[in-house]
């Protein structure tokens, strides 16, 4: 499931005719940078959420080679991240899945960190397994950490420790979680903090370096990272 229905208002003017994931960095799409990984991983089939400028993401990613693309449609009613996911559950299947933020992407270092994402979940403890990012290896966060990791892979809220790691905008989600939820528009955070309660809320540390363009300020600098840690 890829995120890609935000409104894009912290990038105006670059957003007023272009949707964010539409938006290049180093020659390419934001939106397939991480799509790319997600093919590189082997992922078959994306649903990718439209709202804002819906039918230029969708004719972007219907001329796309791979993975097949499939899109759910928020013109109507934008639904925030879990009521898009929710929207979205009959396509997903039954099984857990990869969530994507459409904005953000790294370069792996060492492997690929979806794949090491993937190898780490456990379906008997967790209900969803967060992607996280070190702050010494990002490239345009400015916002405080997000999560705790403890040694066993266990999340707490950072709530601004030093220690802590940011969410770097990929997730694997079991749907099991939304077994009551609506169709109503509401955020991921409200099942993060659910799953913490429960202890089932589990992170990974990448090795790659994340990359997140939230400004039009920031487009030089992600240029400039890109091209040092993929030269």
């Amino acid at each position: 499931m890829v995120l890609a229905a935000g409104l894009g208002k912290r990038m105006r003017p670059l957003t007023d005719d272009t949707p964010k994931p539409l938006i290049k960095v180093a020659g390419k799409a934001l939106l397939d940078h991480g799509l790319d990984a997600l093919g590189d991983a082997g992922v078959e089939k994306v649903v990718v959420n439209v709202h804002y400028l819906a039918d230029q993401i969708a004719d972007h990613v219907r001329g796309r080679p791979r993975p097949a693309m499939e899109i759910s449609d928020e013109s109507d009613l934008l639904l925030d991240s879990a009521g898009g996911i929710v929207r979205a559950l009959p396509s997903l299947g039954e099984g857990p899945f990869v969530v994507l933020n459409a904005d953000t992407f790294w370069i792996d270092e060492d492997g690929a960190d979806l794949d090491r994402l993937g190898l780490a979940w456990d379906d008997a403890r967790m209900d969803i397994l967060l992607m996280l990012a070190n702050p010494r290896h990002a490239t345009g966060h400015s916002g405080s950490t997000d999560f705790l990791l403890a040694l066993d892979g266990r999340l707490a809220r950072a709530r601004g420790s030093a220690d802590g790691f940011i969410y770097a905008g990929v997730a694997i989600v079991h749907p099991r979680i939304f077994s009551q939820a609506s169709r109503e528009p509401h955020s991921l955070n409200l099942y993060f903090d659910r799953a913490i309660e429960a202890g089932r809320l589990f992170g990974v540390a990448m090795r790659g370096h994340w990359i997140t363009v939230g400004t039009p300020d920031a487009l030089v600098e992600a240029e400039a990272a890109v091209e040092a840690l993929a030269g």
